[in-house]
Formats: C-alpha cells, sequence, structure tokens
C-alpha cells in the first residue's frame, strides 16, 4: 500500500481525534445538548479511523512482505528456503487474516454498542439533566464549529475522492465519518446560534434528537450487517467488505454518490448505460438548478396567505408587527416571501376551552354516566375546601378536633373567545397559559371559603356565576383581551378514594331523615285516627244509650196498652200473642199445612234443606 495512504489515515484519525477533543470542550462551554451528541458521533468517528490506519499498516506490512518474497523467490536455490509451511513464510499476511476473521467482527460488534449508547445516554441523561444554552459563549461556539466544519470538509472532500478514484477502501470509512462530522459541526454552529440569537431555545432538544436519530439508524445497518455477515459465503482470496464501512454515513457524507448508485441500478434494470443518455446527463447537471427553481416557487407560494372563517392573523415583519396592516381578517392575502414576513393564526369568533382539575383521557371522553368512585380521567386533582362542620365537645375533649376543611375534586370546563387580538397575542408569550393558571389560581381561592356540601348542591350555579365574574375581572386586569363565556361546575364530587365513605355518610344522613319524616307521618296519620275512634265510640255509646232508653220507654208504654186489651178479651189476647210468637220464632222455618182431618192419606215428606230454593222453585211454562 502506497505510504501516502497511511500519512492521509494517519491525518485523518489525528484530526478527528482534534475535533472530538474540541467539541467536547464547546459542548462543556456551552452546554449544548446537541454539541454532545456531535462530540459523541466524532467519537465514533475517531475509533473507526484507528480501526482503518491499523488496518492499513497490516496490509502495507503484508504488500512489503509478498515484495520480499517475490524478490528472494528470484534469487537461485530458493526451493529449499521455502520449503516450510505456508503460514510461516508469511506471519504478515497470517496477522492481518487473524485481525480481519476475529478482530473486526468484534470491533463491529462494540461499534454498535457505542451507537446504541449515544441514543441511550441522549435519551436517558442529556434531555433529563438539559440546561439552556450559554449566551456568552455562543459567539466560541459558532466560530470554533464553523472552523471544525471548514477543516473536516476539505480534508474529507480530499480523503474521500481519492478513496473513490484510486479505490482505497480502508480509506473511506475515516473519510465518510469526516465529511459527516463536517456536517454536524455545521449543524451545530446554526443551532447554537438558532438557540441563543433568534430566541429559540427548543431547537437544541430537537438538533439533539435529530442527530440521536441518524445515529439509531446507523446501529441498525450495523446490526443488519454483522446479521448478514454470518451467511455471507467466503471465496478464498476475496475481500469481503468492511462490518464497519456504513454506506449510510457514507451517503450523508457524501450526497452525490447517489447518482453514481441510481446510475448503476438503471444501467442493471434496463440493460444498456441509461447513465450515459443525454436526458440522465441533463437531469444530473441540471437538479441543482431543478432543486433552486422548487425552492423558488415554495417560497414563492409564502406571499400569500388564506386566513380562514373564524380567524384573525397578526402580520409580522422580522418579528414586529406591521403597523399599517397588523390584523388580517378572512380571505387571501399577500405578504413578503418567509422568513422575512410571517403570520400568526389566531381563532378569535369560536369558542375555545381548556379544563381546570383534570387531565381529559381519549379512552373515556364518550361516557354519560359518572359515577364519584369511579375515575374518568387521566389525572384528578383535589382542592380544599371549607366546611360548616364542627367538632363534638367530646372530640374535642379527646384531642381528635378535626380541621375544618374537606379535600374536592372538581371537573371545570372554561370557555372563552378573544375579544382583543393585539393583547392576547402581544401582552404575553404563552396568553393561553397564563389565563389557565389565573382560572386555576381563582378557583382555588374561591373554594376554601365555601361550604363543601352547599357547593355540592344548591350552591353551584351561583358559584360557577361567581367564579366567572372573578376569573373575567382578573383577566381584565392582565389585560388578556378575552371574554370568560361559561364556567361549568357541572362534575364536583369528593376524591375517588373517599367517595364510598362519603357515599356511606351522606346515605346515613337521609336515612336518619327518611326515619323521622316516616315517624312524624305515621304521627300525623295515627293522631287523628286515635281522636276519630275516641268520638266514635262515644258517640257509638251514646246512640245505644239514646235506643236502650227510647226501647225501654216503648215497651212500658205498651205494656200499658196490652194489659188494657187483656183485660178486654184474655182468651183472644193469649191466642194472638201465641201466634204473633210463634210467627216471630218460625221465621225461617218450612211450614206445612194440613186441612182435611177426616182422611187416612199417607204423606212422605223430606224434610232435607233445599240446597238452593230458587232451584227448586222454578217456575216451569205452560204447554
Amino acid at each position: 500500500m502506497d505510504r501516502n495512504i497511511q500519512k492521509i489515515g494517519l491525518i485523518n484519525w489525528i484530526l478527528l481525534l482534534v475535533a472530538t477533543a474540541t467539541a467536547v470542550a464547546v459542548a462543556q462551554i456551552t452546554g449544548s445538548i446537541a454539541a454532545w451528541v456531535g462530540a459523541m458521533i466524532l467519537g465514533v468517528g475517531l475509533v473507526v479511523a484507528l480501526v482503518c490506519y491499523f488496518q492499513m499498516r497490516l496490509e502495507n506490512r503484508e504488500a512489503l512482505e509478498k515484495l520480499e518474497f517475490d524478490e528472494l523467490n528470484r534469487a537461485k536455490n530458493s526451493a529449499a528456503l521455502f520449503s516450510q509451511a505456508e503460514s510461516e513464510t508469511f506471519p504478515a499476511r497470517r496477522s492481518r487474516e487473524q485481525f480481519e476473521r476475529f478482530f473486526v467482527p468484534g470491533f463491529s460488534v462494540i461499534l454498535l454498542f457505542l451507537q446504541i449508547g449515544i441514543v441511550f445516554c441522549e435519551w436517558r441523561f442529556l434531555e433529563k439533566d438539559a440546561n439552556p444554552v450559554a449566551a456568552g459563549h455562543a459567539a466560541v461556539g459558532v466560530s470554533v464549529f464553523g472552523l471544525l466544519w471548514l477543516i473536516l470538509f476539505l480534508l474529507g472532500k480530499y480523503s474521500s475522492s481519492l478513496a473513490r478514484i484510486e479505490g482505497h477502501r480502508l480509506l473511506r470509512p475515516a473519510a465518510s465519518y469526516l465529511m459527516l462530522g463536517c456536517y454536524v459541526c455545521l449543524l451545530l454552529a446554526v443551532d447554537i446560534g438558532v438557540v441563543v440569537w433568534g430566541g429559540v431555545p427548543q431547537a437544541d432538544r430537537y438538533m439533539a434528537r435529530a442527530l440521536a436519530a441518524i445515529v439509531s439508524f446507523v446501529a441498525l445497518e450495523t446490526l443488519v450487517g454483522l446479521v448478514l455477515e454470518i451467511y455471507r459465503p467466503r471465496v478464498k482470496g476475496k475481500q469481503g467488505r468492511l462490518l464497519y464501512d456504513s454506506r449510510l454515513v457514507g451517503l450523508l457524507g457524501e450526497p452525490e454518490g447517489v447518482f453514481s448508485t441510481a446510475a448503476h441500478a438503471l444501467d442493471y434494470q434496463f440493460g444498456f448505460k441509461v447513465s450515459e443518455t443525454w436526458f440522465y446527463r441533463f437531469f444530473e447537471k441540471a437538479l441543482v438548478w431543478i432543486i433552486l427553481a422548487q425552492l423558488f416557487l415554495l417560497l414563492l407560494s409564502t406571499c400569500i396567505v388564506f386566513i380562514e372563517p373564524g380567524e384573525q392573523a397578526l402580520l409580522e415583519r422580522f418579528g414586529r408587527q406591521v403597523a399599517s396592516r397588523a390584523i388580517l381578517n378572512p380571505g387571501p392575502h399577500l405578504k413578503l416571501p418567509w422568513p422575512i414576513e410571517q403570520v400568526r393564526r389566531f381563532t378569535t369568533s369560536g369558542l375555545q376551552t381548556f379544563s381546570i382539575g383534570f387531565v381529559h383521557d381519549e379512552k373515556r371522553q364518550n361516557e354519560t354516566t359518572v359515577l364519584w368512585n369511579v375515575s374518568h380521567y387521566k389525572e384528578e386533582f383535589n382542592l380544599l375546601v371549607a366546611s360548616r362542620d364542627q367538632a363534638s365537645p367530646a372530640d374535642a375533649e379527646a384531642g381528635t378536633t378535626a380541621v375544618p376543611v374537606n379535600l374536592l375534586t372538581v371537573s371545570i370546563p372554561v370557555q372563552y373567545q378573544i375579544k382583543d387580538l393585539r393583547a392576547w397575542a402581544t401582552n404575553y408569550a404563552a396568553a393561553d397559559k397564563v389565563l389557565e393558571n389565573v382560572a386555576t389560581r381563582e378557583v382555588v381561592r374561591y373554594l376554601v371559603g365555601v361550604d363543601i356540601n352547599e357547593i355540592m348542591s344548591a350552591g353551584r350555579i351561583s358559584a360557577a356565576q361567581a367564579l366567572q365574574d372573578r376569573i373575567q375581572q382578573r383577566a381584565d386586569d392582565l389585560k388578556l383581551g378575552v371574554n370568560i363565556l361559561f364556567v361549568g361546575l357541572q362534575d364536583i364530587h369528593p376524591p375517588v378514594k373517599v367517595a364510598d365513605a362519603y357515599q356511606a355518610v351522606i346515605g346515613a344522613q337521609q336515612q336518619i331523615q327518611t326515619n323521622i319524616l316516616a315517624a312524624e307521618g305515621y304521627k300525623l296519620r295515627t293522631v287523628p285516627l286515635a281522636e276519630a275512634e275516641a268520638i266514635r265510640r262515644v258517640r257509638q255509646a251514646e246512640a245505644y244509650k239514646m235506643t236502650r232508653v227510647a226501647a225501654s220507654l216503648a215497651r212500658a208504654a205498651q205494656f200499658t196498652n196490652q194489659l188494657t186489651a187483656f183485660n178486654a178479651s184474655p182468651r183472644v189476647y193469649g191466642q194472638r200473642m201465641y201466634l204473633q210468637t210463634f210467627a216471630r220464632a218460625s221465621v225461617g222455618a218450612r211450614k206445612y199445612i194440613v186441612a182435611p182431618t177426616n182422611t187416612h192419606d199417607v204423606m212422605q215428606l223430606n224434610l232435607e234443606d233445599k240446597i238452593r230454593t230458587d232451584l227448586g222453585d222454578i217456575t216451569l211454562p205452560k204447554k
């Protein structure tokens, strides 16, 4: 192998070492998450470049060994000199074969774990302990990463071109990481500038996630390569593909290689040199202009904006409102292209809603029945509310005096409408969060001064109106520019954990009231009935008295009249009384009258009682 190639490999890993150390220092100074991920990517490139350089030296030793063998083989009497085993004759080749057979797969596994470690570190530690990017060191970070981008680009471009033209496969992995490192440094410089000078602090987190996503794809490629290497057929004398040479890294570091790959694929697919046709050549040369034309059309499309019905928008030029046409009403509008002018849309005519005291659970949004002892939201918050219940003297003596407060779970939807768009959009960076915090504070303040039983029953409507007035007053004081249209207190109940106990207490109280009312009803029903029964019995006794007295007087008067009749005709009176007595005594008896006395007729009488007299006394019609 040419010694110049070894020198380039040496320079590559030394440059990656310096770039990695510099990136670590800048990340430490600025506190950027993305800078830490970029430094780790450069570190992986450093390890790959070291392995490439070491393998270059092994192949160089093997080439020198072969040259020496060819020189000695041309000398005379060399047959006996090389009669020993081939493994003893070519130790450099054996070392290189052992290196490719054992070390390269093992290193590829280590490389896979390093890549997975970068993704895990970014997800588990860096984002968790993230701090804002230091504004005082932004210029240092941008300038250092810009310088690294320039140096890595120059050497990486030279190394990748040399590897492609002359076919040095061991130079390609380090060159790919150099090109990837240069683009990473460029992105980090832009990221720090956007975070500090552009006022977008979340851009650093997004950049870190994007770089971690790239590393995760490279790790997946490494894993697939290791699996495929197990089943790859081995041909003696043919060099295998380097496991640590990532095609994805090469593509990211050298995007123009896509054209050559596409050309080979098209040539193979169609069976002739499609890459040599005029159309493909024209497309390859004009691709940049086509992309620029598309970007121009894209920017031109940003000059037209349509505001939907029910919306209004603020027109801003370089982040400042345009005084002449600050508010855009529904309809089409013209503006300067992005990013010179941009619009911020707001829903001003429609209702907007936020919730206090709970977080919606998408799985239970369609439930219509709300039970106190079942949680219907993803999260519910308990608030303090006053209580009029006082501890009994026995509890006070026992030292178990209860605090006159209770916990209450509230689910309060608040609906509002933007009435002053300028105030809503410009007075606060996040006016919706400010309004939500204000409403939450007013709810907490109000609940600590009302009774729990009152607000859960008759005082719910008045409480909703009072809360609406309080939130509106506070929003006006803060100049939020909104109208509070509705505050709902429909879902108010004790915490889910104590709902059963609360229902048991309320049920016991209601049962007591039910028993009291039932006793009072029984009293109101029984006392008048008893009084009426007493009056009835008194009146009945009085009537019986009057009946007995009148009957006695009648019998006394009748006796005097009977005595007169008896004295007038004792025999007739006696017969008459006999017959009257017989008639009264035989009212229900059956009577048979036999008139003649001088006959000897035999009469058979059926003295059995009739079942029904009407059945035997039916008068039959005459024929």
